[in-house]
């Protein structure tokens, strides 16, 4: 895929550079190639080929060294990203170890990293939802954050756009909290999910239980085989990297399709140092990058430049590309720059139990669960905590819940094909508040493997998410019981913030400079050929999984990029 690039001034000079190869860095290299830009991609991380350098993708389970537990010594030395879920023996390849990536902790904060081509869209939980106009519209209600600089409307078409070419399964579900998409047909939802969805919404008018909308080919389109990706097999090994393109990620689909167009450089073992800035054209002319393999430092030049490195990452980038007019960071002006951190609050877990319908179970496996939009203070102030939180839902039957048998009392309980009652759980993803303390900023004397200085990070939970949690526990546990279940038991997880990946903001949109760092197109205001589009850019975070409006904010800036370049007003 990748070109191979000489020592030339020539050879170093592009038309764009996108920095990140991931969720969001793969739609700014489609979208640009496409309109004939040519375009360098600068990858952190080592080069991942689809199928190729997907090594456990097709292993049983018996055939994983330790049968996917992790080794003692590899929690050990890497106490942070070994407390994700996803991080196991089988997929730890896909993981940056800690020592990857040094950093201070003012206050416990997990920094996941996936460095390599494809980055965490080889890996993430493959949830996508769009946002609504409650959503854009929260910060303006409560106050908490800018405005946003856009609405539903705007993003709209991008979103049918992205979701046509990814491919989304879901049902057309009518509500208003959660517009409706281009869907592929839905997964199934068992017998008891079915008996929740309709209780449900026998006793509330304003809460929603439906099948979840995930980035998996249930019925591939052209599209889709035209992309060499085919159906999901349902195998449910997704974070090993899946051989059929089953599920949407950069190295099955935007890369592959950029690189078709014959305009695209690929760049991996690239650590980007920063943007360099042209006083007298006032515009960022390129991307400094230390060599990985050499530490050579090495220059590349282009007319546009998006910046796709994951939130924290693109905070980096920015504070430490300083110069006579930037003293502070590109783009710093207001002083704003690494300010209003946020998050998404996966502490709340609920599980339980269902003695009914015991004369069924579930039919298949599925990549995906249930889903229940956020249904507090969406159309009005209504509690004592701001905005809310969404859910997951999901209930199954097996031989083997809850089971510590090995042996011959697990193979005689294996033969009797004795299923136990339903287990039901659900996990509560809430919104948390951007707050001007909750900050990303360069040390002062401390830096990494590069002598790029670390970052220092102080984002923490406060009374706003405690009372959130607690009433997540009050609602599902009213819930749970109005539909039948019993030994009900909540878990307060204690995960730190950061722990799924879905950090935001500190380079925020908004309409305002004083108050903002991109306008509306995701530019920043005071350099407006470089482009922010992901999770840095967000000015709030919703309860939704943010993937699909990283993609969908990169195609509409890269469409709007590729029309000022062509108009040369960049």
């Amino acid at each position: 895929m990748a070109n191979l690039i000489g020592d030339s001034l020539a050879a170093r000079t592009f038309d764009a550079i996108v920095v990140g190869s991931g969720i969001s860095g793969g739609w700014a290299a489609k979208e640009l190639t496409k309109n004939g830009l040519r375009t360098l991609v600068l990858e952190r991380g080592r080069d991942v080929k689809h199928i190729t350098d997907y090594p456990t993708m097709m292993l049983n389970p018996w055939e994983v060294e330790h049968r996917g537990q992790l080794p003692l010594k590899v929690r050990q030395e890497n106490p942070i990203v070994s407390r994700n879920y996803a991080f196991r023996e089988d997929t730890m390849h896909f993981f940056s170890k800690d020592s990857e990536q040094a950093y201070i902790q003012e206050k416990p904060f997990d920094w996941l990293h996936g460095y390599q081509v494809g980055g965490r869209s080889l890996t993430w939980g493959r949830q996508t939802q769009r946002w609504s106009d409650f959503d854009f519209d929260g910060p303006a209600r409560d106050g908490f954050a800018v405005d946003w600089p856009i609405r539903y409307k705007d993003i709209a078409p991008w979103y049918s756009y992205v979701e046509r070419f990814v491919g989304i399964t879901g049902n057309r579900d009518g509500l208003a909290t959660l517009p409706d998409g281009e869907f592929l047909p839905a997964h199934e939802m068992s017998c008891v999910e079915t008996h929740f969805r309709n209780e449900i919404g026998k006793r509330y008018s304003d809460r929603h239980v439906i099948m979840g909308r995930a980035a998996h080919l249930t019925q591939p389109t052209s599209v889709h085989t035209q992309q060499g990706r085919a159906q999901c097999q349902n195998r449910l090994l997704c974070e090993r990297g899946c051989p059929y393109g089953g599920y949407y990620s950069s190295n099955a689909s935007t890369l592959p399709w950029a690189a078709k167009t014959g305009k695209l450089t690929l760049r991996p073992h690239s650590v980007v140092h920063s943007l360099i800035y042209d006083e007298a054209k006032k515009r960022v002319k390129g991307v400094r990058v230390i060599d990985s393999t050499t530490r050579e430092l090495v220059d590349y030049f282009a007319s546009v430049i998006f910046l796709n490195a994951s939130a924290l990452n693109t905070n980096l980038i920015l504070l430490n590309s300083t110069s006579h007019r930037f003293p502070t960071g590109l783009g710093n002006d207001n002083g704003l720059l690494g300010k209003f951190i946020a998050f998404h609050s996966y502490r709340g877990r609920i599980s339980a139990e269902y003695d009914g319908l015991l004369d069924s179970t579930n039919r298949s496996q599925r990549p995906n669960s249930c889903y229940i939009p956020r249904f507090r203070n969406v159309v009005k102030q209504e509690t004592d905590f701001l905005r809310g939180y969404a859910s997951t839902f999901s209930a199954s039957r097996s031989a083997l819940q809850n089971s510590d048998l090995i042996g011959a009392s697990l193979k005689e309980k294996l033969l009797e094909r004795q299923l136990g009652p339903w287990q039901i759980g659900s996990s509560m993803m809430a919104e948390t508040i951007p707050k001007e303390k909750s900050t990303v900023q360069l040390d002062k004397t401390q830096t990494d493997a590069w002598g790029i200085p670390q970052l220092r990070i102080s984002v923490a939970f406060d009374d706003n998410d405690e009372k959130i949690l607690n009433d997540f526990f009050q609602q599902f546990t009213e819930m749970y019981s109005q539909c039948g279940f019993t030994n009900i038991r909540t878990l307060d997880t204690q995960r730190r913030p950061g722990s799924e990946n879905h950090e935001m903001g500190g380079v925020r949109m908004g309409k305002d400079p004083q108050t903002s760092l991109l306008n509306k197109w995701n530019q920043l205001h005071h350099c407006p050929n470089v482009f922010v589009t992901d999770g840095a850019c967000m000015t709030s975070t919703s309860t939704q999984n943010p993937s699909l409006t990283y993609m969908a904010l990169t195609a509409r800036a890269a469409d709007y990029a590729v029309k000022q370049l062509k108009a040369g007003k960049l």
